[in-house]
């Protein structure tokens, strides 16, 4: 669904944001790009929807080069929510704002209407649909800023810090709808610094520092991984900590889920009982 192909980019300002990333990203897969603040994580996910274009390398968005197609015709495929919602808010409601895009794709009214709603409900917005988006809270602009992109049913979703702001409620409610959209063999992105809402969702993990790629994998394998998490400045999931700090019991060092850590030890005392 997405190839990078040596990708390099400078800003105007001089800085070399990225530096020779190649990744490739397959239809249905969930990533989490992962790593500190400068670390070429947001500056890399805007190539995926044309924001930005290449100094240097390519872009494929379902086989379409970057470079050669506009924003607008990505914006068909390519659903993304900014880290700051107020970079995408301005119309007077909640309701407006999720109906706008699905208006300028040519939906029909009826479905307009139905989807909109669908949106509110899914994201807990329906008492606010019709408040303007800048008299909610940061946390309740950002799910606006959702609703308006999952509206239109885009097949790659790229979500740049969506757990910022939200409550433990409103994160398993992203949990469970992007677990949906995995069955759905829709193509999912999220860029965070949320450890543990990684860690529970279990995607491929990308860790980038100093806009190089230096870890590629699954989130129990990287996130479990003391010396590249180090060389990330990530601290693991506090489950990982707990496991690895009882070595006298030879716990598996890969644990970041909850649930699977309590099958673990709940099968050890049901062992040491007997």
């Amino acid at each position: 669904m997405i190839e990078v192909e040596d990708v390099y980019f400078r800003y105007p300002n001089g800085v070399e944001a990225l530096k020779g990333v190649s990744l490739t990203i397959k239809n249905g897969e969930f990533v989490a790009i992962m790593g500190q603040n400068g670390a070429g994580k947001t500056t890399l996910v805007k190539h995926f929807n044309g924001l930005l274009k290449p100094t240097k390398g390519r872009v494929l968005v379902d086989e379409a080069e970057t470079t050669k197609v506009s924003v607008a015709t990505l914006a068909r495929k390519v659903g993304f929510v900014f880290q700051n919602p107020d970079h995408q808010l301005f119309c007077e409601t909640a309701e407006e704002e999720i109906a706008f895009a699905l208006k300028n794709f040519g939906f029909k009214e009826t479905i307009i209407k139905r989807r909109v709603q669908w949106a509110l409900n899914l994201l807990g917005l329906t008492q606010y649909k019709k408040i303007s988006p800048f008299m909610l809270s940061g946390g309740e602009r950002k799910r606006v800023a959702l609703a308006s992109v999952l509206a239109w049913n885009p097949k790659i979703l790229i979500l740049d810090e969506p757990t910022i702001g939200q409550d433990y409620q409103q994160k398993e409610k992203l949990r469970q709808f992007i677990l949906q959209m995995k069955t759905q063999r829709k193509t999912v992105i999220i860029v965070t610094h949320d450890v543990e809402f990684v860690a529970e969702c279990n995607p491929r993990v990308v860790l980038m520092r100093e806009g190089k790629i230096v870890a590629d994998g699954e989130a129990k394998e990287i996130l479990t991984n003391e010396e590249v998490l180090t060389q990330a400045s990530i601290v693991p999931p506090q489950i990982a900590q707990i496991f690895m700090q009882m070595p006298s019991l030879q716990l598996p060092k890969n644990i970041i889920d909850v649930y699977e850590a309590r099958e673990i030890l709940l099968k050890m005392l049901r062992s040491d009982a007997k």
